[in-house]
């Protein structure tokens, strides 16, 4: 039987259903809104590394790069919980990826070079000129 059929899942107890730990498995860093052909290129060379991807969502621009944290462990647990950075011990799992997929809330995002300058083209007219 399903575990979570029987408890009422809280934000004090769900990090502990949540399978992956998905929010452990990727760095998100906020960035100035992209206007000009310049700033698009700068993205275009960001998001031809790996692991690198780029959304928009309610909140502006955002970069996100995929890998997990050095210290989650292969349960799920975090190995230095007690003494974590402040950033993890703010972070709210109110409403997390385990109650919705983040891409749920982008309006744009783009998972690497061909997706954004697929985007450029159709933004900028003479994007190749």
């Amino acid at each position: 039987m399903d575990k979570r059929a029987e408890i009422e899942i809280t934000p004090e107890n769900k990090c502990s259903f949540c399978t992956g730990s998905i929010c452990c498995t990727y760095v998100t860093h906020h960035i100035d809104t992209p206007r000009s052909k310049n700033d698009f290129q700068h993205l275009l060379w960001q998001v031809s590394h790996d692991h690198v991807k780029l959304y928009k969502d309610e909140d502006g621009w955002t970069l996100l790069v995929d890998g997990k944290c050095q210290h989650l462990q292969l349960n799920g647990d975090c190995d230095i919980y007690d003494t974590r950075p402040p950033i993890c011990r703010e972070h709210s799992n109110d409403y997390c990826e385990y109650d919705a997929s983040s891409e749920d809330g982008f309006d744009l995002y783009f998972q690497n070079y061909e997706d954004l300058l697929a985007y450029c083209k159709k933004r900028f007219k003479r994007w190749g000129q």
